[in-house]
């Protein structure tokens, strides 16, 4: 069963806020999964959640050649994938994502590139246009691991 949700985010400032905020609920051991296409603020996203938990001065480039980038925070270790590079699923595994879906916070963009490796418990956010060309639309679909956090979501 899965619980849904669908924001509307203004600007980007309000992707940052929504970062932080899911940064404030997550734990070891949860996979955030960032879809949508260019432009639609996946790393926006992440770099606000990172730097909720590490520091605002904290750098975070995006990992799309480095493919994964590591974060110490006090909640734990923080594992952000940019996948687009990858060809085939099983190359995740050389980038260590399996001990990082044990007890890390994974963000993930360009989930899809994972296929079956995906973990069944994690929360999707799906990343759109909005209606103006600032806005964006946030669909977050929880897979079990945060039906208990998604009600702190909701505006």
């Amino acid at each position: 069963m899965s619980t849904t949700l669908t924001l509307t985010l203004a600007d980007e400032a309000a992707t940052r806020a929504l970062g932080a905020r899911l940064a404030h609920l997550a734990r070891p051991g949860d996979v955030i999964a960032l879809a949508g296409t260019l432009g639609t603020g996946k790393s926006t996203l992440a770099r606000a959640f990172v730097q909720a938990l590490t520091s605002e001065d904290e750098e975070v480039p995006s990992p799309t050649f480095t493919l994964v980038q590591i974060y110490d925070a006090a909640a734990g270790q923080i594992w952000h994938f940019d996948l687009y590079r990858l060809e085939k699923a099983e190359e995740a595994f050389e980038l260590g994502i399996e001990d990082a879906f044990i007890d890390g916070i994974c963000l993930i963009e360009w989930p899809d590139r994972l296929g079956r490796l995906m973990p069944r418990h994690r929360l999707e956010i799906a990343l759109s246009a909005g209606d103006t060309e600032t806005a964006r639309r946030a669909t977050l679909t929880s897979h079990s691991q945060w039906d208990d956090r998604m009600k702190e979501l909701s505006p």
